[in-house]
């Protein structure tokens, strides 16, 4: 028998309709630890799980775009709100020219490549007819990196990358998404108007204003809320720590609301402030912040891939199946390279190898299914065929490049090392007080004695704790170490 999910209708918190979330969700956890072994993108398994579930394989209904367009951008609010706070402006700094750029004038240039490609193959290798205008607005919903896809699969693998990569990457994917969104949004308009009372020219040149006055009135609202954040958290002493993280959340979505209502860009607003409180380095409880944003993030991929994947019906894929092919590898092998190195020319500093990767970090993921949505919601002819072609290049994209990041950038000679995670056992230590390390005492260490004092620790470093098993132990000079002992150690100045 079939699961039916009847749109706007549904009564959320009926008691089958939590069952199946819940099964759907346990079963999404599940599938990472199958991700994590043999490296394929958790967010990839999110939407074939969906799609399992859907009509044409166990049969789940699920045909509301509107609702979907909808719980979509929620999620990706709370992604980028996260991605915000964890980014270090320190990090960014060197790389603030090349981000922007390539979330504007890279973006932009892929559409162009995208556009005119689609435009000559479509007769050819499409099967449905597509005006000049359609060509372009299937280029413009796949224009920008995703997000959450490169957050997720960077820090998924823990790839840590040469020539400050990884902060420019996030800052490109974290702040591209208003050009692409906003060409989708005035493509979209052209499409469904007349031409002849509309004026084409016209439209586009507002357009093109209309995502200058968006980004800036955007970052303008969101560094100014951020400023007011930082000054907020600096005076304000709550009495429980989660309560800080709804503050600053509060603060991201009143900068989402501010910029909508003063034609600027939520979601770039929403990122800044993140950005800027993130960045100060007083936070109270800022591990617990963290550990809160991280975990509603998760929340969130695995809610908006597994609906993207409940609507996606493979039935009516197949026949979408060659042109995908076709235009994801373009998109992949030449538009996204040519408008990379095209981008980061000015940069002399960049070796040929990082361009080469980030034109590899393309990476398509729900933010263009979600821009896929607005055609179809608009009721335009031939979207559902654009919709399937979209989720189909971003399956691809997320088999072919999602799975490969860490062997390209080994090949590259991009990636290296991360000092070992250090075992803090919770505690939170500001960072201006030192270096945190851990150490694992060896049978080398004790040589000189059994005790900490033996270990003839250089002025500056001091044991703050002792891991034995399951127990924690207060060090002091005379106590006797075990080999296998773990302990955290400051690293800092010392008076003495």
């Amino acid at each position: 028998m079939d699961l039916m999910i009847l749109p706007l209708a549904v009564n959320l918190v009926s008691e089958h309709l939590l069952l199946l979330f819940s099964i759907l969700i346990f079963a999404a956890v599940l599938v990472t630890k199958v991700g994590s072994r043999y490296g394929v993108p958790s967010l990839l398994l999110f939407l074939l799980l969906g799609m399992v579930a859907g009509e044409d394989v166990l049969g789940v209904r699920f045909d509301d775009f509107e609702l979907a367009e909808n719980i979509g951008h929620f999620a990706m609010t709370i992604i980028l709100f996260t991605a915000g706070l964890e980014t270090s402006f320190k990090e960014t700094r060197p790389v603030v020219r090349q981000g922007a750029l390539l979330s504007t004038a890279g973006v932009l240039l892929t559409i162009l490549f995208s556009g005119v490609f689609i435009w000559l193959v479509s007769d050819a290798a499409i099967p449905v007819s597509m005006s000049l205008t359609g060509c372009f607005l299937l280029a413009a919903v796949m224009g920008s990196t995703d997000s959450a896809s490169v957050f997720s699969v960077l820090r998924s693998k823990k790839l840590h990358l040469r020539e400050n990569l990884g902060p420019m990457l996030e800052m490109e994917s974290g702040s591209n998404d208003p050009m692409a969104y906003l060409l989708t949004i005035v493509l979209t308009q052209l499409m469904t108007e007349s031409p002849d009372s509309l004026g084409a020219g016209k439209l586009v040149m507002t357009g093109f204003g209309l995502v200058f006055l968006q980004i800036v009135v955007g970052a303008g609202v969101g560094f100014g809320v951020g400023y007011a954040g930082r000054w907020i958290l600096g005076r304000l002493r709550l009495a429980s720590s989660p309560l800080y993280a709804i503050l600053i959340l509060s603060l991201g979505y009143f900068a989402n609301g501010v910029a909508g209502l003063l034609m600027g860009n939520g979601l770039l607003a929403l990122y800044v402030t993140a950005l800027m409180i993130g960045n100060r380095a007083d936070i109270p409880h800022r591990k617990e912040i963290l550990n809160f944003f991280n975990g509603m993030t998760w929340l969130m991929q695995l809610v908006m891939f597994l609906m993207l994947g409940l609507l996606a019906r493979p039935s009516k894929m197949l026949p979408m199946l060659v042109p995908a092919l076709v235009i994801g590898l373009f998109m992949i092998f030449v538009s996204r390279p040519a408008s990379v190195f095209l981008c980061l020319l000015p940069f002399r500093g960049l070796s040929t190898r990082a361009k080469l990767f980030t034109s590899w970090v393309g990476l398509k993921g729900a933010g263009p299914i979600l821009f896929a949505l607005c055609p179809v919601v608009a009721g335009l002819e031939g979207a559902d065929d654009m919709f399937n072609m979209v989720f189909l290049i971003t399956l691809i994209s997320l088999l072919l490049q999602g799975m490969t990041l860490s062997p390209v950038a080994r090949m590259l000679r991009l990636s290296y090392e991360e000092d070992p995670q250090v075992e803090t056992f919770g505690m939170e230590i500001p960072e201006e007080m030192g270096m945190l390390r851990d150490h694992t005492v060896t049978e080398e260490d004790l040589k000189k004695g059994p005790t900490l004092r033996d270990l003839g620790l250089p002025h500056g470093i001091r044991v703050m704790m002792v891991r034995r098993g399951d127990s924690y132990l207060v060090p002091h000079g005379s106590m006797p170490l075990q080999i296998g002992d773990r302990l955290v150690i400051i690293m800092g100045d010392s008076d003495d």
